[in-house]
């Protein structure tokens, strides 16, 4: 009987060294990895097409230094204003001056080359001057995105960016690195 009781026991330690430690380390792994390092975003629209399509999945990794952002990223971020997560492309830096005539964008009084807009929104122009410590966010689809040109304040504050997205993994058709 004493003999059946100490494998009973070892066999509980055996199965706590096999299974639970490992996966509670997996665990906590996880949930410092997606704190940290990366997470996880849904495209709930096509204010990104052609680059990124609605209902796409993807990483994004967190932006700890604020000025490692360069115009052209792609950039997911809290809009206080729209209380929702967005994903657009980063345009303005802190102090540029941005014009916006008939769909071309100006940065400084250069036009910005923007390879990854398919369709313009020629009917649109207007300037923008952007604050210490903000940043002017646009979409890839400028006719089907709602970005800072319609938002009532146009600029993203540095500490509502969360992340640069970089890789799509849903569908599977759309995996693969954004640019």
């Amino acid at each position: 009987m004493e003999k059946i009781k100490k494998q009973n026991t070892s066999n509980k330690i055996a199965f706590l060294k096999d299974w639970l430690i490992p996966i509670l380390i997996a665990l906590i792994l996880g949930i410092l990895i997606n704190k940290f390092i990366f997470f996880s975003v849904f495209v709930p629209t096509g204010s990104m097409i052609p680059t990124i399509n609605k209902d796409n999945k993807a990483l994004v990794t967190r932006v700890n230094n604020i000025n490692s952002l360069k115009r052209g990223d792609i950039v997911v971020f809290q809009s206080d204003e729209l209380n929702k997560v967005l994903v657009k492309r980063l345009i303005g830096l802190p102090g540029d001056k941005i014009k916006i005539k008939n769909g071309i964008v100006f940065i400084n009084g250069k036009e910005l080359i923007e390879d990854y807009v398919k369709i313009k929104d020629y009917s649109y122009s207007n300037n923008f001057e952007v604050p210490k410590n903000k940043y002017f966010f646009l979409g890839d689809n400028r006719p089907d995105s709602n970005d800072a040109r319609f938002w009532e304040n146009p600029y993203i504050d540095a500490s509502d960016i969360k992340g640069k997205f970089k890789f799509i993994f849903y569908p599977f058709k759309d995996f693969g690195f954004a640019k």
